[in-house]
């Protein structure tokens, strides 16, 4: 493996990443909304039942919109190499995700990615790396979403050419998933309890990686204090049952409220814990905090911002 002092970070900002394609259907729709937690205590749930089943055929459900995370599976763990960047894809950390709905998502459709280096950033003894993925739809040229995907390489900084650490940013400051949580009582709490079988169900969306089904993989894949006693769930299904949450009970049940979700990943969830949303409302945007209730640990926060929301609120 080269050193990292061998790799010039201004070749990796004219880096060109190859466009990507992903095309999902009415099925794949509906199978994630299961792994995300869609009707899991009830199956005829009146505001949840329209993301895997219509009366009109399955080409009229609704779409998640944290469905939009799937559209850059395809890239997978080579999307994230540049020239001279050589990290163990095992140290590989997701840290935050964040993703901005220009239109409800199809419940099928052929996708077409474009896909760019949106961050670079030298910690030293690792390398933070954030891809943006802007996904069309490939028929009628149509944005969809964009996603901007930040993952942690451990073992992969000090690269920098100067005593200034090197750190390249391409996109607003205000769209960073970090936010300070509320003192104050929330809005709205949501519990979800999450089943011993979540992250096998989850998978089968396309994240196949081992640590969320092999137990000698998970046993072996912690570092420093942090050891996982099980197979863990996907940050990003945490994530989606958290966006479930506030669209149950801030958006009354309307995904297409959603504009923007934005996510940091703090701690795993080990599946069949229970999850806890909290949620605070601040102006068009609603802040959320994730907790296991059996651990008393935050695992996630963020925000969502939202388009239309009534005063009634």
């Amino acid at each position: 493996m080269a050193s990292a002092s061998e790799f010039d970070p201004a070749l990796a900002l004219s880096h060109k990443f190859p466009d990507t394609t992903y095309s999902y259907t009415e099925r794949d729709a509906a199978l994630y909304a299961l792994g995300v937690g869609v009707c899991l205590s009830d199956a005829v749930d009146g505001v949840e039942l329209k993301y895997v089943y219509h009366e009109n055929g399955q080409g009229s459900i609704k779409v998640l919109p944290t469905f939009a995370t799937l559209l850059v599976l395809r890239s997978g763990a080579s999307g994230y190499n540049l020239p001279g960047l050589e990290y163990d894809p095992r140290l590989l950390l997701h840290g935050q995700q964040y993703i901005e709905l220009y239109k409800p998502l199809p419940s099928s459709c052929h996708i077409h990615n474009i896909v760019s280096l949106a961050g670079l950033h030298d910690k030293g003894k690792a390398a933070i790396l954030e891809i943006e993925t802007k996904s069309y739809e490939k028929e009628s040229g149509d944005l969809l979403c964009m996603n901007r995907t930040t993952v942690f390489l451990r073992g992969a900084g000090g690269f920098s050419k100067s005593s200034k650490p090197f750190s390249y940013t391409n996109y607003p400051m205000n769209q960073n998933p970090a936010v300070k949580i509320p003192e104050s009582k929330p809005f709205s709490v949501f519990e979800d309890r999450t089943q011993p079988s979540q992250a096998l169900l989850y998978r089968l969306s396309g994240d196949y990686n081992p640590l969320h089904s092999d137990p000698m993989v998970a046993k072996v894949a912690g570092w420093g204090v942090l050891r996982f006693s099980q197979p863990i769930l996907h940050g990003l299904c945490t994530l989606g049952f958290a966006v479930r949450a506030i669209i149950k009970c801030i958006c009354r049940g309307d995904p297409d409220l959603i504009k923007s979700v934005a996510g940091r990943f703090l701690l795993h969830v080990y599946p069949g814990e229970t999850l806890v949303t909290e949620m605070w409302l601040e102006g068009s945007r609603v802040i959320y905090r994730t907790k296991v209730k059996e651990r008393k640990r935050t695992v996630l926060s963020g925000y969502v911002g939202l388009r239309g929301l009534t005063s009634s609120l």
